[in-house]
């Protein structure tokens, strides 16, 4: 069956409302990153603890991830996202609270309710592919990904101004780009909530209602290439929901296990690289340009990889992705302290690992899961995601301190050998698939 005129028409506006949100709350959640660790190390007094922001940030994503897919399964995508940029924003001005009055404890609460803001950028690019078709659908989720390259290259280039800011009005210095980022957390809940319009789950839901009800009598059921597949089971918790399709469709498992490894990964080396630098006496301008390049690496080119996706194959971009995370590594375990070309190249093709990964997983997350249990696979899926980083940034700090900044990009090269595994299995299950429709 044809996808209708009309509920395409939707889909091209939804993607353009979410590019919109995406450039501007990427400046929120991004802006931040440069000087968390080091916010971290002045408040606790110890650099062992400086990743702990950064890790309680993960940790909230993670968490709120889950506790938002219900939400959006009940009351569609456009009420979890605009609840989860009003937390981060809250969460925004705790840290800038946590600075004044010199509380650590405050700043791991505020980084914690910044991590909704990462929650709903992270729902922002399933919403993409609610109303999407199957050959289009790696494309269509790339495209809200890329977007965040607007927002969040530009976010820790403000670290500087920030800075500058905070000292204007005096707080702070490393509390300033906090504040900006509330900031642009509020301006992505205003756009959001205003323009997503109809909301995509909730007409892809209708639709596929509709579908079934037409196409009962023929046999014929679901919408291909719209809903993905149909089936699953239907009641019970979210957990279980998301437990019976993973192990119904497996390929499910794998698509997880990538994405959580590639971005514990990611995250574990990316936030001691501003420690790393400024041991050797880089400034918050150069660490910041060195970050921006490693957010142009996790988003520029995400619409050639979802191209790539689309055309060769998921779990074979997935691999390309644990190929790329492998040289990265290589060049972070090289790094000198400060400024060095293999630091910003090693952290450049960190966040092109990265993007293939994620772009390649979370479209399988989403053209696997049933759409009776797509927003609870997807919560699932970031909720898995988030723990894992999490622990990798905090074991980041205290790896750092017994083995220094290379000896944490060579331990990281077990989750990547995890990456490449995933995607190998992911290869193993969708051959089988298709040798058994044939």
């Amino acid at each position: 069956m044809a996808v209708d005129a009309s509920t395409q028409q939707v889909q091209r506006r939804t993607v353009r409302v979410l590019v919109l949100t995406q450039a501007v709350g990427a400046v929120g959640i991004t802006i931040g990153i440069a000087t968390a660790s080091l916010l971290a190390r002045d408040l606790s007094g110890s650099e062992a603890m400086s990743g702990l922001a950064q890790t309680a940030q993960v940790l909230g994503a993670a968490v709120i991830s889950f506790l938002l897919a219900p939400v959006m399964a009940r009351r569609g995508r456009r009420t979890g996202l605009v609840t989860g940029y009003l937390i981060g924003a809250t969460g925004g001005l705790t840290a800038v609270l946590s600075g004044v009055v010199g509380s650590m404890a405050l700043l791991l609460v505020g980084a914690v309710m910044l991590g909704a803001a990462t929650a709903a950028n992270s729902a922002a690019r399933y919403a993409a592919t609610d109303l999407a078709t199957g050959e289009g659908r790696a494309r269509s989720l790339s495209l809200v990904v890329w977007a965040t390259t607007i927002g969040a290259v530009a976010g820790p280039n403000l670290t500087g101004p920030a800075g500058a800011l905070a000292d204007a009005v005096d707080i702070p210095e490393l509390t300033g780009p906090f504040a900006l980022g509330a900031g642009g957390m509020l301006l992505a809940a205003l756009v959001v909530g205003t323009f997503l319009r109809p909301d995509p789950l909730l007409l892809a839901q209708q639709v596929a209602q509709q579908v079934t009800e037409s196409e009962r009598g023929s046999g014929m059921t679901g919408l291909p290439g719209l809903t993905g597949p149909t089936g699953g089971p239907g009641r019970g918790s979210s957990w279980s929901r998301a437990v019976g399709a993973v192990r119904e469709r497996p390929v499910l498992g794998h698509a997880i296990a990538g994405l959580s490894l590639a971005h514990a990964t990611m995250v574990g080396v990316m936030v001691m690289t501003p420690l790393h630098m400024e041991h050797g006496g880089a400034g918050l301008e150069v660490i910041g340009v060195v970050i921006s390049g490693h957010v142009l690496g996790m988003f520029g080119f995400s619409p050639l990889v979802g191209w790539l996706a689309d055309r060769l194959g998921r779990p074979q971009v997935l691999a390309a992705g644990g190929v790329i995370l492998l040289v990265a590594l290589g060049l972070c375990a090289s790094a000198p302290t400060g400024m060095s070309w293999q630091v910003s190249g090693g952290l450049f093709l960190l966040g092109v690992g990265w993007s293939f990964s994620m772009v390649s997983a979370s479209t399988m997350v989403a053209e696997h899961a049933p759409l009776e249990a797509r927003t609870d696979v997807q919560g699932v899926s970031d909720l898995a995601m988030g723990l894992t980083a999490a622990v990798a940034g905090a074991l980041a700090g205290v790896i750092v301190g017994i083995a220094d900044y290379p000896g944490l990009a060579l331990a990281s090269l077990v989750l990547v050998v995890g990456v490449l595994g995933a995607a190998a299995r992911a290869v193993l299950e969708s051959s089988g698939t298709t040798r058994r429709a044939a």
